[in-house]
Protein backbone atom coordinates (compact mmCIF):
# COMPACT_ATOMS: atom_id res chain seq x y z
CA UNK A 1 0.00 0.00 0.00
CA UNK A 2 1.21 3.57 -0.81
CA UNK A 3 2.15 5.98 1.75
CA UNK A 4 1.25 8.94 -0.16
CA UNK A 5 3.37 10.82 2.83
CA UNK A 6 6.46 9.08 2.21
CA UNK A 7 6.04 10.28 -2.02
CA UNK A 8 8.34 13.24 -3.51
CA UNK A 9 6.60 16.45 -4.80
CA UNK A 10 7.33 14.77 -8.30
CA UNK A 11 5.81 11.03 -7.91
CA UNK A 12 2.63 13.39 -6.43
CA UNK A 13 2.36 15.46 -9.26
CA UNK A 14 2.64 12.54 -11.82
CA UNK A 15 -0.23 10.38 -9.79
CA UNK A 16 -2.32 13.91 -9.55
CA UNK A 17 -2.23 14.31 -13.35
CA UNK A 18 -3.38 10.62 -13.84
CA UNK A 19 -6.43 11.64 -11.65
CA UNK A 20 -5.42 10.39 -7.91
CA UNK A 21 -7.45 12.63 -5.37
CA UNK A 22 -5.16 11.08 -2.38
CA UNK A 23 -2.14 12.54 -4.41
CA UNK A 24 -4.61 15.62 -4.39
CA UNK A 25 -5.05 15.41 -0.95
CA UNK A 26 -0.97 14.56 0.45
CA UNK A 27 -0.22 18.07 -1.87
CA UNK A 28 -2.98 19.89 0.15
CA UNK A 29 -1.78 18.83 3.22
CA UNK A 30 1.86 19.22 2.81
CA UNK A 31 1.43 22.52 1.72
CA UNK A 32 -1.97 24.14 3.19
CA UNK A 33 0.22 25.64 6.13
CA UNK A 34 3.27 27.43 4.21
CA UNK A 35 0.73 28.53 1.53
CA UNK A 36 -1.25 30.42 4.16
CA UNK A 37 1.87 31.69 6.43
CA UNK A 38 3.12 33.16 2.76
CA UNK A 39 -0.48 34.71 2.28
CA UNK A 40 -0.94 36.11 5.26
CA UNK A 41 1.64 38.03 5.77
CA UNK A 42 0.80 39.61 2.58
CA UNK A 43 -3.05 40.29 3.25
CA UNK A 44 -3.82 39.75 7.36
CA UNK A 45 -7.17 38.75 6.64
CA UNK A 46 -7.80 35.17 7.16
CA UNK A 47 -10.99 34.36 5.14
CA UNK A 48 -9.41 36.52 1.93
CA UNK A 49 -6.36 33.80 2.94
CA UNK A 50 -8.24 30.72 2.80
CA UNK A 51 -10.53 32.03 0.00
CA UNK A 52 -7.33 32.26 -2.68
CA UNK A 53 -5.95 29.03 -1.04
CA UNK A 54 -9.16 27.02 -1.61
CA UNK A 55 -9.24 29.03 -5.68
CA UNK A 56 -5.50 27.57 -5.67
CA UNK A 57 -6.21 23.92 -5.28
CA UNK A 58 -9.38 24.04 -6.96
CA UNK A 59 -7.81 25.34 -9.86
CA UNK A 60 -5.24 22.53 -9.13
CA UNK A 61 -7.67 19.69 -9.44
CA UNK A 62 -9.61 21.27 -12.16
CA UNK A 63 -6.63 21.42 -14.35
CA UNK A 64 -4.98 17.67 -13.50
CA UNK A 65 -4.60 16.45 -16.29
CA UNK A 66 -2.84 19.24 -18.41
CA UNK A 67 -0.75 20.01 -15.38
CA UNK A 68 2.27 21.87 -16.46
CA UNK A 69 5.08 23.01 -13.80
CA UNK A 70 8.02 23.63 -14.66
CA UNK A 71 9.86 23.60 -11.41
CA UNK A 72 9.28 23.13 -8.17
CA UNK A 73 5.53 21.78 -6.91
CA UNK A 74 6.20 24.19 -4.03
CA UNK A 75 7.43 27.11 -6.79
CA UNK A 76 4.10 26.65 -9.05
CA UNK A 77 1.91 27.09 -5.64
CA UNK A 78 3.54 30.29 -4.42
CA UNK A 79 3.63 31.52 -7.40
CA UNK A 80 -0.27 30.83 -7.68
CA UNK A 81 -1.34 32.17 -4.61
CA UNK A 82 0.99 35.40 -5.19
CA UNK A 83 -1.01 36.13 -8.41
CA UNK A 84 -4.23 35.56 -6.63
CA UNK A 85 -2.88 38.08 -4.34
CA UNK A 86 -1.48 40.68 -6.25
CA UNK A 87 -5.11 39.79 -8.28
CA UNK A 88 -6.83 40.56 -5.28
CA UNK A 89 -5.52 43.66 -4.30
CA UNK A 90 -5.94 45.04 -7.56
CA UNK A 91 -9.52 44.28 -7.54
CA UNK A 92 -9.90 46.11 -4.01
CA UNK A 93 -7.97 48.88 -5.52
CA UNK A 94 -10.26 49.80 -8.25
CA UNK A 95 -13.15 49.41 -6.04
CA UNK A 96 -12.26 51.99 -3.44
CA UNK A 97 -11.49 54.33 -6.77
CA UNK A 98 -14.98 53.58 -8.00
CA UNK A 99 -16.65 53.69 -4.90
CA UNK A 100 -14.61 57.32 -4.32
CA UNK A 101 -15.71 58.49 -7.82
CA UNK A 102 -19.62 57.78 -6.97
CA UNK A 103 -19.83 59.08 -3.57
CA UNK A 104 -17.95 61.93 -5.37
CA UNK A 105 -20.35 62.06 -7.98
CA UNK A 106 -23.46 61.85 -5.23
CA UNK A 107 -22.06 65.08 -3.50
CA UNK A 108 -22.26 67.19 -6.74
CA UNK A 109 -25.85 65.97 -7.31
CA UNK A 110 -27.85 69.37 -7.17
CA UNK A 111 -31.09 69.12 -5.28
CA UNK A 112 -33.76 69.88 -8.32
CA UNK A 113 -32.15 66.41 -10.26
CA UNK A 114 -34.91 65.10 -11.65
CA UNK A 115 -34.19 61.44 -11.08
CA UNK A 116 -36.08 58.55 -10.16
CA UNK A 117 -33.43 58.20 -7.39
CA UNK A 118 -34.61 61.69 -5.84
CA UNK A 119 -37.96 60.80 -5.85
CA UNK A 120 -37.61 57.75 -3.96
CA UNK A 121 -35.10 59.71 -1.53
CA UNK A 122 -38.12 62.28 -0.78
CA UNK A 123 -40.52 59.43 -0.39
CA UNK A 124 -38.98 57.49 1.85
CA UNK A 125 -38.32 61.03 3.85
CA UNK A 126 -42.23 61.66 4.10
CA UNK A 127 -42.71 57.89 4.84
CA UNK A 128 -40.60 58.09 7.56
CA UNK A 129 -41.45 61.51 9.02
CA UNK A 130 -45.01 60.01 8.93
CA UNK A 131 -43.72 57.23 11.27
CA UNK A 132 -41.94 59.48 13.25
CA UNK A 133 -45.24 61.38 13.88
CA UNK A 134 -47.14 58.59 14.81
CA UNK A 135 -44.62 57.65 18.13
CA UNK A 136 -45.76 58.83 21.75
CA UNK A 137 -45.69 62.12 22.06
CA UNK A 138 -42.89 62.36 24.58
CA UNK A 139 -40.87 59.52 22.78
CA UNK A 140 -40.96 61.68 19.54
CA UNK A 141 -39.79 64.73 21.23
CA UNK A 142 -36.57 62.51 22.49
CA UNK A 143 -36.01 61.18 19.07
CA UNK A 144 -36.49 64.56 17.08
CA UNK A 145 -33.94 66.41 19.78
CA UNK A 146 -31.39 63.84 19.28
CA UNK A 147 -31.84 63.47 15.67
CA UNK A 148 -32.80 66.66 14.11
CA UNK A 149 -31.10 68.70 16.87
CA UNK A 150 -28.15 66.51 17.60
CA UNK A 151 -28.72 67.22 21.13
CA UNK A 152 -26.89 64.65 23.69
CA UNK A 153 -28.78 62.19 26.31
CA UNK A 154 -28.10 65.23 28.72
CA UNK A 155 -29.11 67.86 26.73
CA UNK A 156 -32.31 66.15 26.36
CA UNK A 157 -33.05 65.63 29.60
CA UNK A 158 -32.59 68.69 30.65
CA UNK A 159 -34.56 70.72 27.75
CA UNK A 160 -37.79 67.89 28.40
CA UNK A 161 -37.54 67.72 32.62
CA UNK A 162 -36.44 63.58 32.06
CA UNK A 163 -33.86 61.33 33.34
CA UNK A 164 -30.88 60.75 31.15
CA UNK A 165 -32.24 57.08 31.53
CA UNK A 166 -35.83 58.04 30.64
CA UNK A 167 -34.39 59.70 27.39
CA UNK A 168 -32.07 56.39 26.93
CA UNK A 169 -35.13 54.15 27.13
CA UNK A 170 -37.24 56.89 24.80
CA UNK A 171 -34.66 56.57 22.39
CA UNK A 172 -34.23 52.76 22.12
CA UNK A 173 -37.84 52.56 21.58
CA UNK A 174 -38.41 54.84 18.92
CA UNK A 175 -35.52 53.08 17.03
CA UNK A 176 -36.37 49.66 17.79
CA UNK A 177 -40.54 50.53 16.40
CA UNK A 178 -39.27 52.28 13.20
CA UNK A 179 -36.28 49.46 12.77
CA UNK A 180 -39.73 47.15 13.00
CA UNK A 181 -41.14 49.38 9.91
CA UNK A 182 -38.16 50.09 7.82
CA UNK A 183 -35.87 46.62 8.84
CA UNK A 184 -32.44 46.94 7.99
CA UNK A 185 -32.48 50.29 5.91
CA UNK A 186 -32.57 52.13 9.93
CA UNK A 187 -28.83 51.87 10.21
CA UNK A 188 -28.68 54.00 7.07
CA UNK A 189 -30.93 55.42 7.77
CA UNK A 190 -30.83 57.09 11.52
CA UNK A 191 -27.26 56.14 12.83
CA UNK A 192 -24.72 57.08 10.61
Amino acid sequence: MTEYNELTDQELIAMLRSGDNKAYTEIYNRYKRLLYLFAFRRLGDKEEVWDIIHEVFLSLWQNHEGLVISYTLSTYLHSAVRNKIANLIAHKQVSIRYLDSFSEFLSTIPESYPTDYLVRHHELELLIEKEIQALPVKMKAVFELSRKTGYTRKQIAEELGLSEETVKGHMHQALKKLKVKFGSMMSLIFLV
